[in-house]
């Protein structure tokens, strides 16, 4: 199998070295550039599938770059900076970024999180094609909207419930914060006192026919998580 092409746009030759070494013994095909104008060159010889991208740059800087890159492709993204300031993060996260991480992380932190957006971005690709998606006992067809297990008659879900659910498929064993599930499905932040997302939650649970809580897992304080793996057919 191909290996996975990381592209590195960093000004720190010893940083982008290091990195360079590291993935590269993890099994990635690792390119680097210095600025904006060496990304755009890089990019133009063939898309990477993932992108480590510094906020700091000379010329355009990361937060540019990453928007204009957005536009173009849907390629992982994580943004580098020195700065800890939760503004920076969001701003990042804001215009298209997928993670984001401090400098003098743990090369071990940035491996782990290069692997879960490469299975994310592969999970999304096949989400988008697939017609079929199998959890647990259950099978979904996402062009009818309907639920199946065998030796049931299929079950239609509403359109709320297919959302949610389509949410969960695409990130299987992960957990997925109150805040992230109301941005995705009503596209802002839950409140606290706000009972919405769990009341959608135990409508998807029965429809599921989750009594025990063991496929749509709630971890306290927490959020929810999907305990199964899914399974895409065309």
């Amino acid at each position: 199998m191909d290996s996975k092409v990381i592209l590195i746009v960093d000004d720190s030759q010893a940083l982008t070295d290091t990195l360079t070494e590291y993935l590269g013994r993890a099994g990635f095909e690792v390119r680097t550039a210095c600025d904006g104008e060496a990304m755009w060159q890089q990019v133009r010889q063939g898309m990477p599938d993932l992108v480590i991208l510094d906020v700091m740059l000379p010329g355009d800087d990361g937060f540019t770059l990453c928007s204009q890159l957005r536009r173009l492709s849907n390629v992982p993204i994580m943004m580098l900076t020195a700065v800890t300031e939760d503004a920076d993060r969001i701003a990042g996260l804001e215009i298209g970024a997928d993670d984001y991480l401090t400098k003098s992380f743990n090369p071990r932190e940035l491996l782990a999180r290069i692997k879960a957006l490469l299975r994310r971005s592969r999970l999304t690709q096949q989400a988008a094609t697939a017609r079929r998606i199998s959890f647990g006992p259950w099978t979904l067809d996402s062009v009818t909207r309907q639920l199946s297990r065998a030796g049931e008659a299929p079950r239609q879900l509403s359109g709320a419930d297919y959302t949610l659910l389509g949410l969960f498929i695409r990130h299987p064993n992960e957990l997925l914060s109150r805040d992230l599930i109301s941005q995705e499905i009503w596209g802002r932040e839950s409140d606290p006192f706000e009972r919405g997302i769990d009341v959608q939650v135990s409508r998807l649970r029965q429809a599921l026919d989750d009594k025990d809580r063991t496929l749509i897992m709630t971890v306290r304080n927490k959020g929810y998580m999907l305990a199964t793996e899914t399974v895409y057919e065309a």
